[in-house]
């Protein structure tokens, strides 16, 4: 069997064991936890093989095989004493430590192949932290570990590799990369970039507002800004420098529109779910509190490549390459769409697990599916699609399994050595009582822990770390970790480490540097929205109705105001009392008082519609 074969094989193995899951609800604990385990690394092994296409391919293959083998037997192992584990606290012996140790091993070497080597490092020194902190002096140090405790806590219970992260990723994430998997696989994707086209392409920058709608579209389901940039930048780059956008702005525009699908629910990069289980609250109440924040985030970004278009002149769409509204609007379009997300609402209307109403949601749009393309596709063309689908879910899981597995064995070691509780009293003490120096100390310190990891682990390192110094404070605990996603999420666009704008910048074939200073300019405002996590408790959708309204106020007098000052907006007809009227207006929505947003909103808009229409114009 090729290898190809053995790669579909093992994906479709993959899909099938979340799609059966998802139907008929996980098996035990540590059970579910293991197969997935041992199925997404094994098909790790065979998408990111050692040595591929070099002499010494043979000795990689042999390498591969065995860690493939000590996975599978690791996990085997909990599966056959999953009730000796449970019920007991058994110690451990020189087969547990080692079959640990390869474990461990297996782990982080799929995470360097598959994220890079900053990952699997991190999780290294956190374990030789807990074995060799008993020689550190001062706070830092504790009192040591041995390899059997470490074993113990690693392996043989539910608060290692075993963990709550990696029981996430094996349900609740897993059904949903099925189902954004399937629902574009099935026309899904296609539609959203027809919708995308139609709705922002004939305005000024046409091409970078179809990259702005598309890359939110397809975030809510792909929920990463590395595979979005892959998936949407192919096509929008290409169409940008087709139409004489500069390279360096067509990757920007990308790059930051596809960060913000890491912060659009329903998926928000597999952190609701992770989020949901280390606050101990409905995953619902964390993709509602991310609602605001995501459109503030899309609307900054559409306003301000509105004003840097019209500064540039950048073009349109032409009227012949776009979509008609009648078949972006064909049943055969958008009734998938619709019964998939019909399926996954009923579900959590129902009151059923997370996971349950994704499986609801993957059977309305097959149902859907099937209808609608009975007469044009045959039987075989339709179930090749699901396997397609199956397939690109089961590869989609081996980043997240490996990941969030890697991110367990870090969490459980900076909870068994307490250095989370340090490194936060560290914190506070350093800002003492200002919880203005803390949050910009936390801000800072996430992105710089935040770059080059994928948006899960970066979200798991920053949320043990940082979010206590936050809470101790006196931060609402929800506003605190959203802050930190937040964060930790932007990364991805600040250089030097801005993994999104690279991969953008390598499809327009343009220097990065420039790429990504455009990226941080266009993403200006996702720096400064997280604060109103903590300036306003409306933004997370939590206190009164004014309360809200209050924020979404606040929010929108900012993302309007910020990429007004940034491109040069004329709203007087001279430059420095612009500047200053639009400072004031980003100052008092900033500024936490009953009236101030309110004012803020209304100052900028009565420039803008009293502003003589010359003065509308952008400066060049």
């Amino acid at each position: 069997m090729t290898l190809s074969r053995v790669q579909k094989s093992l994906a479709i193995i993959v899909g099938a064991f979340v799609f059966y899951t998802a139907a008929t609800g996980p098996f035990e604990g540590l059970i579910q936890r293991a197969i997935f385990l041992a199925l997404v690394s094994c098909l790790g092994f065979a998408l990111y093989p050692l040595g591929g296409g070099k002499s010494w391919r043979r000795l990689g293959l042999a390498i591969d095989v065995t860690l493939a083998v000590v996975t599978v037997a690791a996990c085997g192992y909990i599966v056959w004493h999953y009730d000796a584990i449970m019920t007991t606290l058994p110690w451990a012996t020189t087969l547990d430590m080692t079959l640990t140790a390869a474990l461990v091993l297996a782990v982080l070497e799929l995470g360097r192949r598959t994220v890079g080597i900053i990952f699997p490092a991190m999780v290294v020194i956190g374990l030789a932290y807990a074995l060799l902190g008993h020689l550190l002096p001062g706070a830092l140090g504790h009192r040591g570990f041995d390899g059997a405790f470490v074993t113990e806590t690693l392996f043989l219970g539910d608060l290692g590799i075993w963990g709550s992260l990696t029981g996430v990723a094996a349900t609740v994430i897993a059904a949903f990369v099925l189902f954004g998997a399937l629902l574009l696989h099935t026309g899904g994707g296609q539609a959203f970039m027809d919708l995308a086209m139609r709705l922002g392409g004939r305005q000024p920058g046409g091409a970078a507002k179809i990259a702005t709608i598309a890359s939110g579209l397809f975030g809510m389901i792909s929920g990463s800004a590395v595979a979005n940039v892959a998936t949407t930048g192919n096509f929008t780059i290409p169409m940008m420098i087709r139409l004489r956008y500069p390279p360096a702005f067509a990757a920007a525009v990308e790059a930051v529109a596809s960060t913000g699908g890491q912060i659009a629910p329903p998926i928000m990069g597999a952190a609701a779910f992770v989020m949901a289980e280390i606050l101990g609250i409905p995953y619902v109440t964390i993709i509602v509190a991310a609602i605001l924040p995501a459109l503030l985030f899309y609307v900054s970004v559409f306003v301000t490549v509105h004003f840097v278009s019209i500064r540039r002149g950048l073009a349109v769409v032409p009227e012949d390459e776009l979509p008609e509204w009648r078949s972006i609007l064909a049943l055969r379009r958008i009734l998938p769409t619709v019964f998939a997300l019909g399926g996954l609402g009923i579900g959590i209307w129902l009151g059923r697990s997370i996971s349950t109403s994704a499986f609801y949601g993957v059977i309305g749009l097959l149902i859907a599916f099937v209808a609608t393309e009975a007469g044009r596709l045959s039987l075989r063309q339709m179930a090749g699609q699901v396997v397609d689908g199956l397939e690109d879910a089961g590869k989609g899981l081996v980043i997240i399994g490996v990941l969030l597995a890697g991110a367990q064995i870090l969490v459980s070691m900076i909870n068994l050595t307490g250095i989370g509780v340090t490194l936060s009293s560290m914190i506070v003490s350093i800002a003492g009582d200002s919880v203005i120096l803390v949050s910009f100390i936390v801000a800072a310190v996430c992105l710089i822990m935040g770059m080059g990891l994928p948006t899960t682990a970066a979200y798991v390192l920053v949320a043990a770390v940082l979010a206590p110094a936050m809470t101790a404070v006196g931060f609402d605990p929800l506003a605190a970790h959203l802050f930190v996603f937040y964060f930790a999420t932007i990364s991805v666009i600040t250089p030097p480490v801005c993994v999104a704008v690279f991969v953008a910048a390598g499809i327009a074939k343009t220097p990065w540097l420039p790429a990504a200073g455009e990226a941080v300019r266009l993403g200006a405002v996702t720096y400064i929205v997280p604060f109103l996590f903590l300036l306003y408790p409306g933004m997370t959708m939590r206190g009164s109705l004014f309360d809200i309204i209050e924020a979404t106020t606040a929010g929108l007098a900012l993302v309007l105001a910020v990429p007004a000052l940034l491109a040069g907006l004329r709203l007087t007809g001279h430059r420095v009392v612009d500047v200053a009227l639009l400072l004031l207006v980003i100052g008092l929505a900033i500024y936490p008082q009953p009236v101030t947003p309110f004012i803020a909103l209304a100052l900028f808009v009565g420039a803008w519609k009293f502003a003589p229409a010359r003065a509308k114009a952008v400066s060049a």
